[in-house]
């Protein structure tokens, strides 16, 4: 079993910046991959970026390759998304997922944390 906590959500002005993060807790969540999606008011949940276990692989979707960046620490058993350049339509709550592969698709990933909201204003 692993549980995952999201904490960095806020209020930010479109351009800004914000580093969400993921702390993971089980004995064996450092080995699993972990991705970040998010759900805008109305709209169903997206996949928004991934990597694999060791760090090595990531994936991120079109709308904010080159704007955000994820990375992990399995010393510490934490996951991050640092988000530049953040735009309006980027409003949303950040779920931070693990699950055996690393992967785009949300029924892929087994283990979810509860959401942080991140609203952008313009």
């Amino acid at each position: 079993q692993v549980q995952l906590v999201e904490t960095g959500g806020g209020l930010v002005q479109a351009g800004g910046s914000l580093r969400l993060s993921c702390a993971a807790s089980g004995r064996t969540s450092s080995t699993y991959p972990m991705g970040w999606f998010r759900q805008a008011p109305g709209k169903e949940r997206e996949f928004v970026a991934s990597v694999s276990s060791s760090g090595s692989v990531t994936k991120y979707a079109n709308s904010v390759r080159g704007r955000f960046s994820i990375s992990r620490d399995n010393a510490r058993n934490m996951a991050y998304l640092q988000m530049n350049n953040l735009k309006a339509e980027d409003t949303a709550i950040y779920y931070c997922a693990a699950g055996p592969y690393n992967s785009r698709t949300e029924s892929q990933y087994v283990y979810w944390g509860q959401g942080t909201q991140v609203t952008v204003s313009s």
